[in-house]
């Protein structure tokens, strides 16, 4: 009896390590086999605009309104990109950050004038619970993210 009882709890344990291993799946399933590193996107943003990848990187922040994007941490200091995906359609929990995610959509690289990125700003410092400094808008700016399609979250 008392080996059934071992054997039984051994096999629990293997499945729970297997499951905690594949990770959280959000939205589609993952299709891209090749990894894209953060900062080739950087370094080529026409040549990745409107192509979809596969990137992978540690969780620096997450949207605490709506959990509809994750900020994910480049192979370069200083480096991230945003996954954002549309409003209810994923909500990524808070419990995230700090984790491991592989996410895939399409990257969009759009310059933004300063009355937008005042307006923008507004809106991601509601968002992130942070104060604004309209001083901090100095001409036009690039941003960067993936359009979210799949992600993994380990």
């Amino acid at each position: 009896m008392r080996r059934l009882f071992v054997s039984a709890a051994i096999v629990m344990l293997c499945a729970a390590v297997t499951l905690s291993a594949q990770g959280k799946k959000y939205g589609k399933a993952l299709t891209l086999t090749e990894t894209t590193k953060v900062s080739d996107i950087y370094g080529n943003l026409d040549g990745f605009n409107g192509k979809k990848v596969k990137v992978q990187g540690t969780i620096v922040e997450v949207c605490e309104m709506k959990g509809c994007w994750i900020a994910l941490a480049s192979d370069k200091e200083f480096q991230q990109i945003r996954f954002k995906v549309d409003d209810g359609v994923i909500v990524f929990p808070m419990t995230a950050k700090g984790q491991t995610a592989t996410v895939e959509g399409v990257v969009t690289v759009t310059v933004e004038s300063e009355a937008d990125q005042l307006e923008h700003g507004k809106k991601m410092a509601e968002e992130m619970k942070k104060p604004f400094d309209p001083k901090s808008v100095k001409g036009p700016k690039t941003t960067v993210m993936i359009k979210g399609e799949a992600a993994e979250i380990q």
